[in-house]
């Protein structure tokens, strides 16, 4: 809260974001703002008085609090809970100067787009506005007038997301589970036939069984079930309601149609004691999405396809709330064959990556993602459910990267940087510099977006480019840094980078990894017919014993406007590489856990060339810098030939079987390298990667070094007259648990 209360001083008019469920209310009534004159604006009278008692349980009796709504007139006031239908009236308005209050706090800051708010934006002067919402995306926000945060000039005082609220046990712990509905339960057609199609399994009799069944089964906290139920159309919430309450269950429907007295009067059948006319599920479609505050719900039941991961906190968060006797909520999501499983796991997880293994992982490692006391579990269909969602999903897409673009454009008002999407947790950028069709977010910004008026050369694009797609991950700080050097010098560049590398990082460069930065600088590290797509990109020309800048890299930096977008580049990479990449294993430039592709391990492994993946299939040896990488698939794909169909496996978290290539005997040299590595000084390196689906990423984890423990047996593969040898490793470094059962479990 202190950090609220600063910004709050610090600014006149901003929201504030916070997660739902977190205590909003509170947070804007803490007493050491020092206001006399509040006015608390909310859309439906529920809130209102929710808020107001919210207040009360802070400021006991030192201040008077009334309502105005359509039941209540209290305006004389000092804190006034006020709803904006009867507030933004001309008659009630001017009830009051345009001073009348230090601080108005609007509720739902979302909705101030609409007329009614705005009439009452441009009356009042208070000292400060405060908007507090936890859902400021929306979709209408690049009409002009609909941007929230522009509203509220793009100040952000404060934002909490889900995993951070879950950290601070500011919310209720929840077990989620994902189960299966019906093989038929699919996107909904676009034809009126589909529809009714879709209509008749959502409503069926057999999907009513198997909900109630399940909601039975995981049960829920407290005496009696206390249940939201979330349908995707309001026909389906009707019929099934009807059939819930022919077989026993008490629910009612909720659209926004019903009035305020009929909502009020459900949500105390639902949240009360036990009585004849309880409830034991209030279903909607969209009205619990957000602003109703109902502490007690305890079971919480989603019907419908994620349409997107803020949706999905919003309904989510509807049983988060902490209440007396409620240990905690169940969440049942019945996950159907839907187009869009995917964005659950990033919901879940919080993670905007949009990396498929990263995703993958989430819906594998289930609790894990979540801080505290909660779990997440999916069975085992609806997990294949999503894995194929995430197969079939393309997130590289221009769709998806431009909506990304935008919703962080309207919420800072300006073109982003490239630190921003760091920073305000939106698409992971390297997803722009993977989609081919871009390569670099300054194309992207070319293609796109109309404000952005700079225009490079070819050659100055093709450069920033490759920094893009090659340096920008942060993956080693050596090239990164040595392109700052450029930005301030001419001459002496490898001298001058040894020296930044030893005072700033405590990392000295080899003859291996020297020669290896300069071939990255001069295009000399990759393959033949790689050289040819960025031959512009030769930064560095041979001075008698150092390096200093090549002619066509020296005459770019002559145009400011390549230079500050390189700068941007550069630092932005060596930001990632800080968070991501500084952790080194023992005497390494690789990371724990992290991933690389094959590119990326030659090049951290210091080798003069780059080889193409066919060259290195499962190892590579490189006599040069006496490194030995195995990389290992460990999911196979069926259809590959005998021949290439390794069986490599853990037995434990630091044992590994791994076969030799086809054609070898005990006797052949890759194999005796690998058993006598230690004797022969050779550093054999472990990259696994859970299979070779992901098209795009092409990442193997690094799990250390591996040493032979000299079991080995030659043996003939299956099916084919070509032996092979199978030797055991142990693994310096046991794989960390987590990572460990992602990739040995199918």
């Amino acid at each position: 809260m202190k950090i609220v209360i600063t910004c709050i001083h610090e600014n006149n008019q901003f929201p504030l974001l916070t997660y739902s469920g977190t205590g909003k209310t509170y947070a804007s009534a803490m007493r050491e703002l020092g206001f006399q004159r509040v006015l608390f604006l909310v859309h439906r009278n529920q809130i209102a008085k929710q808020a107001k008692k919210s207040f009360r349980k802070v400021f006991s009796g030192q201040v008077s609090m009334g309502l105005v709504t359509g039941k209540y007139q209290e305006y004389d006031k000092d804190f006034i809970f006020a709803t904006i239908q009867t507030l933004s009236k001309e008659e009630n308005l001017h009830r009051y100067e345009k001073n009348t209050f230090d601080a108005i706090v609007i509720d739902e800051a979302h909705h101030s787009a609409a007329n009614s708010y705005k009439k009452v934006l441009d009356y009042f002067e208070p000292k400060l506005w405060l908007g507090m919402t936890a859902t400021p995306d929306k979709r209408d926000d690049n009409l002009e007038g609909r941007n929230i945060y522009e509203i509220f000039n793009h100040q952000i005082a404060y934002e909490i997301r889900l995993q951070d609220a879950m950290e601070e046990d500011l919310l209720c712990p929840f077990h989620y589970f994902g189960i299966t509905d019906l093989d038929i339960i699919a996107d909904a057609g676009k034809s009126s036939e589909e529809k009714v199609e879709n209509f008749r399994y959502l409503t069926s009799e057999e999907r009513v069984e198997n909900v109630m069944k399940q909601a039975e089964y995981f049960g829920y906290s407290g005496d009696r079930v206390k249940g939201l139920i979330f349908c995707s159309r309001i026909d389906e919430a009707k019929e099934l309601s009807k059939k819930f309450n022919a077989k026993g269950w008490r629910t009612l429907v909720l659209s926004g149609s019903d009035s305020e007295e009929a909502r009020a009067a459900a949500i105390e059948r639902l949240a009360g004691e036990e009585s004849e006319d309880a409830l034991d599920y209030i279903i909607s479609v969209d009205i619990f999405s957000e602003g109703v505050d109902v502490p007690e719900i305890n079971q919480v039941i989603m019907l419908r396809p994620t349409e997107s991961p803020i949706v999905f906190i919003q309904q989510l968060g509807r049983g988060l709330r902490k209440a007396e006797n409620k240990e905690y909520v169940v969440v049942l999501d019945f996950i159907g064959n839907y187009r869009n499983n995917f964005m659950i796991p990033i919901a879940l997880s919080g993670d905007r990556s949009y990396n498929k293994d990263n995703i993958r992982r989430y819906v594998t490692e289930g609790g894990r993602v979540i801080p505290g006391a909660s779990t997440i579990h999916f069975d085992e269909i609806s997990r294949k459910r999503i894995f194929q969602a995430i197969d079939n999903a393309n997130f590289s897409d221009i769709k998806l990267i431009r909506e990304n673009y935008t919703n962080l454009k309207n919420k800072l008002g300006h073109i982003p940087a490239l630190a921003d999407f760091d920073k305000y947790g939106e698409m992971d950028v390297l997803r722009i510099f993977d989609n081919n069709s871009l390569g670099s977010y300054y194309k992207f910004l070319v293609k796109y977006e109309k404000e952005y008026t700079i225009r490079l050369s070819e050659d100055e694009e093709k450069v920033i480019e490759f920094i893009s797609k090659k340096l920008a991950s942060g993956k080693r700080i050596h090239e990164l840094e040595l392109l700052k050097r450029t930005l301030q010098y001419r001459h002496g560049i490898i001298g001058r980078l040894r020296k930044r590398l030893s005072e700033t990082y405590q990392c000295e460069m080899d003859e291996h990894c020297t020669e290896n930065v300069i071939n990255m600088m001069t295009n000399e590290f990759p393959t033949s017919a790689a050289k040819k797509t960025y031959a512009q990109c030769v930064f560095l020309k041979k001075e008698q014993d150092d390096y200093g800048i090549s002619d066509v890299y020296g005459k770019m930096l002559g145009n400011p406007e390549f230079c500050a977008i390189l700068k941007e580049l550069v630092d932005f990479g060596i930001s990632r590489y800080k968070v991501n990449y500084s952790h080194h294993y023992q005497d390494t430039n690789l990371v724990l856990y992290q991933k690389y592709t094959y590119e990326d391990a030659c090049r951290l492994l210091n080798w003069e060339r780059n080889e193409v993946p066919l060259n290195i299939g499962g190892y590579k040896y490189d006599k040069k810098t006496k490194t030995f990488p195995i990389f290992i698939n460990y999911d196979k794909q069926d259809d590959i030939s005998d021949t290439t169909k390794y069986e490599d496996h853990f037995v434990a978290e630091n044992r590994l079987i791994a076969i030799s290539k086809s054609g070898r005997s005990m006797d052949s040299e890759d194999v005796q390298n690998f058993l006598n590595a230690t004797e022969r000084g050779i550093d054999v390196p472990l990259f696994v990667r859970k299979n070779k689906d992901d098209k795009i990423s092409k990442e193997f984890y690094y799990l250390g070094r591996v040493i032979a423990t000299g079991n080995a047996k030659q043996f003939v593969m299956p099916n084919t007259d070509k032996t092979a040898v199978e030797i055991e490793w142990e693994l310096e470094t046991p794989v960390r648990e987590d990572i460990y059962q992602y990739i040995v479990n199918e």
